[in-house]
């Protein structure tokens, strides 16, 4: 089996939409940890919805 390399590249623009998404001045390491939590958790849930949808089809 051939794994296929994963693209983890961003996009500079997205880099910066998402980068000012999360920044917080009162955080020692420059991002707001809660928030950065919560958009993944909500994108993944997007995710399970979309491929529940699908697996439906």
């Amino acid at each position: 089996m051939v794994e296929k390399e994963m693209n983890l590249e961003v996009e500079d623009d997205k880099k910066e939409e998402i980068g000012n998404a999360i920044t917080s001045e009162d955080s020692p390491v420059g991002i707001d940890a809660k928030k950065t939590h919560i958009i993944i958790i909500n994108k993944l849930i997007e995710i399970e919805k979309r491929l529940d949808k699908l697996e439906k089809k």
